[in-house]
């Protein structure tokens, strides 16, 4: 029987699977669209052609206090040469470097290092203004603005918050909570209070499966009321293709921009797959760091796996499951019903981790999930309610052997950023 060799990134390495070739549907990665071929050039072009807002220079000028939202070190977006474009323009407007800091919008991810910082964001940046990681957990650092008008808390970064202008920058790629992060979404989870980030994602959650792809949806709308209320005032969003590298830039009004940018990137992450399969093989590849970050993988294949099938994860996840959500594996091997229960009776103080473990477990019910993994242990996988394998070779060959010789088998190279869709 022939076979295909496949490869998977896994973290900077790749690790190669061999597959009967009988047996596979195909092998699926985003589109491989060509960068822009001066990254400069591009950012100026979408400055000076804004959707649904005047220019930049013209919307920050006179301002005294102004705050770029920028994405984390989970994220791809080349900050690094976008923000001193952006430090330039205000300059050109009359405002100063010290007039702006930046806020990194962690959501509730861990505190960025020094040292992550300047590779994320660049020297030049780190000499020129302050960046403050986002004090997700620190009541004292945020200001209250009420409640939404379906009962969500909105607790605010302070500093983000009284800054006179906010810019929020970031890129749009698939989401299974709002449908595609973008847009507001730097401002929910990116610089809110935790109980803010643990109504949207319950909210998500109360649908029985992920919003993945879906761009209206009730997550999507209270992100952008939120935005609203916070005055976010304008955002220049990537669209990256699979290597990290600028397709196109968005800037503009927070919701006209983004819009248009979805539409990009459903060119790049939108791929079209004949069948559903018996066994999809996903890499987590570029949400590698922790298991916080390389769940996204399991949407995207829950979205091309018939009920009843075998997703195998394979992921580094080198700190593990969670680093600033240490209890999850207290709850993850409770159904979702037993958790939703939990998170009603007030029995889970962490619910922003509630709700992602009824997010896993509403994948769980419908299929069985193998986890092949450097970074987490058989016991973690374990309690997480997968199973674990040293191997994708190993998990792979053990889904052929249980779901039968004449299974099909789709990978994903780049889960995390994907959207299948079955077309027959």
């Amino acid at each position: 029987m022939s076979q295909r060799k496949v490869s998977l990134p896994y973290g900077k390495q790749t690790v190669e699977v061999l597959i009967p070739e009988a047996n596979l549907i195909g092998t699926y990665s985003p589109t491989d669209i060509s960068p822009v071929a001066d990254l400069k050039a591009e950012v100026r072009r979408a400055l000076a052609n804004p959707i649904g807002s005047a220019r930049l220079q013209d919307l920050v000028r006179g301002k005294q206090k102004v705050v770029f939202v920028a994405d984390d070190n989970t994220r791809l977006t080349p900050t690094d040469q976008l923000i001193p474009l952006l430090l330039d323009e205000c300059n050109q407007a009359g405002v100063s470097d010290g007039q702006i800091s930046i806020v990194i919008a962690l959501g509730t991810h861990r505190f960025m290092t020094q040292q992550e910082i300047i590779a994320k964001f660049g020297e030049e940046t780190v000499r020129r203004v302050v960046i403050k990681n986002h004090p997700f957990r620190d009541e004292s650092a945020m200001v209250d603005l009420g409640v939404t008008d379906t009962g969500g808390r909105i607790l605010i970064n302070k500093e983000v918050y009284d800054a006179d202008f906010k810019i929020g920058i970031g890129s749009i790629v698939p989401h299974h909570i709002p449908g595609y992060a973008g847009g507001a979404k730097i401002v929910q989870p990116g610089v809110s209070g935790e109980q803010t980030t643990a109504y949207t994602h319950l909210l998500s959650v109360r649908a029985p499966r992920s919003y993945l792809g879906v761009l209206e949806n009730p997550v999507r709308t209270e992100l952008d009321l939120m935005a609203r209320k916070v005055g976010l005032n304008t955002i220049l969003n990537t669209v990256l293709n699979r290597h990290g590298q600028v397709v196109e830039v968005f800037f503009g009004d927070v919701e006209a921009a983004f819009r248009e940018g979805v539409k990009r990137a459903s060119q790049v992450y939108e791929v079209a797959i004949p069948e559903e399969a018996d066994i999809v093989l996903s890499s987590s590849h570029p949400c590698d760091l922790e298991f916080w970050q390389a769940h996204k993988t399991l949407y995207p294949s829950d979205l091309a796996v018939k009920a009843g099938g075998i997703i195998i994860v394979v992921t580094p996840c080198h700190e593990g499951v969670a680093k600033t959500h240490c209890d999850i594996l207290e709850v993850t091997p409770h159904s979702s019903t037993e958790i939703r229960n939990m998170v009603s009776a007030g029995q889970l103080h962490d619910e922003v981790a509630a709700a992602l473990a009824i997010a896993w477990a509403q994948v769980k019910e419908r299929e069985t999930v193998y986890i092949v993994s450097d970074g987490i242990c058989a016991e973690e996988a374990a309690r997480l309610g997968f199973r674990h394998f040293a191997t994708a070779q190993a998990a792979l060959d053990a889904a052929l052997q249980e779901k039968g010789s004449g299974a099909r088998v789709t990978v994903l190279t780049h889960a995390p950023d994907m959207l299948p869709v079955i077309r027959k």
